[in-house]
Order: C-alpha cells, then structure tokens, then sequence
C-alpha cells in the first residue's frame, strides 16, 4: 500500500510539493530543491514528464501564442522548452527524492512519459488538468493499475465524470480528485473551495487541492472542508524568479504551511491523540477536567435547617460543580418560568452554607 493510500485511511492530509519548472534548466538546483522540499516537511516531490515536443508543436503562429497572464506573449514551445525537466534527471531525483523519505511522483504528458515512468518504478500518477479531457491518455495511466491524483482545473461535472470512468474502465478505482483553478497565480475569489465537499458526495472519491494561489490560507481552509491532498509549487526563494516561482511557495513557507496543515488536523480531530472517528466528538475532553469542575451548580448560599423550605434566597445556581444541575431549581423552589404556583421541596437535613445541594438532601427526592 503506497503512503498516498495509507494518509487516505489515516485521514492524514498528504502533502505534495511541485517542483515544476523551477529548477531553471539546473540539476544541482533541482537536486536543491528536492532536499529542501524534505526539510520543509513534503510527503512527496512531484515533477512533470514532457518536452516541448509532446505538449505542442513548434509554430509561432497567433494560436500558440499566450495573451495576458504570467507568460504573456510568449509561445507554448518556447515557454515548454524553457520550464521541461529533461527526463535523464527523473531516476536521480527519484532516488534523492526517496532517500530522504519522500514519495516521487510525476506527470505523464503522453503514451511515451507513461512507459517511461513506469521503467522507473513510479508508484502513482498525476493528470494535470489541461490534460482532465485526454480520455487515452488517462486510460493508458489507469491501465497501470497504480493510483492516479487527477487535477479537475476548468473542468466541469461532465467532464469530471468522464475521466472517473475512463479509470473505472480501466479497472482502476484508486482515484484522487483535485479541486483546482487553472489560473496562474490564482486569485482567491476565483478558488471556490466549498465545491470540496460536494465533489466528494458527488463523485464518491478523495478530493484534494492543487493550490496555485499565493500564499497556504486556500490550503489550510481546503483542509478544513475535507481536503485529502495538497499540491503547492515549491521552489528555494522568490528571488530565483524561475517560470513558476511567482506562484509558489519558498521553502520557509512551505514549511509553514505544513505546520499550518497539520494543527489544522489537531483542531478538526482528525489525527492526533484525542482524534476522532471523522473529527466528530461530543461531552468532555480529558484535556477539559479541570474546566469541567467549574460548571455551575445548585449550591446552599445560606444555612438552610432540615425541613427548610429550598428558595431562591438559600439555594443558587452558581460555580463550581458538585451539586445538582442547575435545571433542577425549578423543582426545588417551586418556581417556574411559567408562573405557575408549585411546592417547594425541603431540605432532608441541615445544610450549611457553602454546600453543594445533591439528591439526598431533598426529603421529597428528585
């Protein structure tokens, strides 16, 4: 069972950091960033699996030409070109990745990148989501019987459902949904987190995050709304101003949002020692004892004599615990919120002030 599956049971958030383009054509770089995403506290470190030849085609023509956004006026081959990882660097990022005990997993962009990483030992695979409609390609993925984590950027239910399926027909049924936006950086009016849990009601499947926004508050409150999986962009600083960098995360603050993650998971009852069956607890914590002895109850705030009367002037609802719940002044004095005239009860001894009230000091029980 791969560790992605085993968070799955644990409810443990599993937590991906995404190299991308961000080693800037280096691999002592990307060899640095494999090490730091480790420090910084990833389960996993993700590449992408492609070259400028098996996402586009080299033409400068208008259509392979970006208008507006991060890489405004550039053309797709070239930008692929610049952003790829060449794929000799995979088994030795892979190794490091492991050694340090992080997962490696990578996105296959073809037939030809799915062989490949098989070759390699991939354990799991990653469908981006501008690939969510390539219908062959997911089958080819699925056909390998491991677990696929599919990113559902721009993609609508139909859509969603189809890529489900073609996994289903595959026989493969060890899928993870991202909710994600394909925008670079994303702006957060645009994320629409609460489709989280919905996607996992409707599709029936883990749904994680693939975060391009800035900052983790977008990932911490997917965690929150049930999020299995994270996906943010790592890179070493903001200052290498790699293709990606301008929508990922340093090391330090990946390292924070980790931190931020996992408390996340302590707070919702997720994990932990005082953890829960899906977070879900009612009653008192062993943590809240002391509190708990500060609760109000019904105490003698006067000496009362046996055969006394119980009124509002002698008995009063006030901290700590030890005497009847505070319900049962009605009962006691006789007065009710109603108005409806009612006998007091009396005292079944004498009870000096500062008593907690308890069963057996009333004569007529209660």
């Amino acid at each position: 069972m791969s560790r992605l599956e085993q968070y799955l049971q644990q409810k443990k958030t599993y937590i991906i950091a995404e190299m991308s383009g961000n080693h800037g054509g280096s691999l002592d770089k990307a060899m640095e960033i494999v090490r730091a995403a480790a420090e910084a506290g990833a389960d996993c470190l993700k590449t992408q699996t492609y070259t400028a030849d098996t996402l586009t085609i080299d033409a400068h023509t208008k259509p392979f030409l970006l208008g507006g956004g991060l890489w405004d006026r550039q053309y797709l081959y070239d930008l692929y070109k610049k952003a790829y990882t060449p794929w000799d660097w995979m088994p030795k990022i892979k190794a490091e990745a492991e050694r340090l005990g992080m997962d490696f997993l990578s996105t296959p962009f073809d037939d030809m990148a799915v062989d490949f990483l098989e070759g390699i030992g991939e354990e799991f695979y990653k469908i981006a989501s501008f690939e969510l409609v390539d219908i062959p390609l997911i089958r080819k993925a699925a056909q390998t019987g491991k677990p696929l984590i599919i990113s559902c950027g721009m993609g609508s239910e139909e859509e969603i459902r189809e890529a489900l399926e073609a996994c289903y027909a595959a026989n493969n049924h060890h899928v993870v949904l991202l909710k994600c936006c394909s925008a670079y950086p994303t702006d957060y009016a645009t994320m629409h987190l609460r489709t989280i849990p919905d996607m996992k009601n409707k599709f029936g499947v883990p749904v994680g995050l693939s975060d391009h926004s800035e900052g983790y508050i977008a990932d911490v409150a997917a965690v929150s709304l049930g999020a299995s999986v994270i996906e943010k962009h790592f890179c070493i600083s903001k200052k290498d101003n790699t293709v990606d960098s301008a929508f990922s995360l340093s090391k330090e603050e990946f390292a924070q949002m980790v931190r931020a993650v996992r408390s996340t998971e302590l707070a919702l009852g997720l994990s932990g020692p005082a953890a829960a069956a899906d977070g879900i607890f009612y009653g008192p914590a062993k943590e809240e004892a002391q509190s708990y002895s500060l609760r109000r109850s019904l105490f003698a705030v006067k000496d009362i004599q046996k055969g006394e009367p119980f009124t509002r002037e002698n008995v009063r609802s006030i901290r700590p615990s030890g005497g009847l719940a505070p319900k049962f002044l009605y009962a006691l004095t006789g007065q009710y919120p109603d108005g409806s005239p009612k006998e007091p009860r009396h005292a079944a001894r004498d009870i000096p002030f500062g008593t907690p009230i308890r069963p057996e000091d009333v004569a007529e029980g209660i």
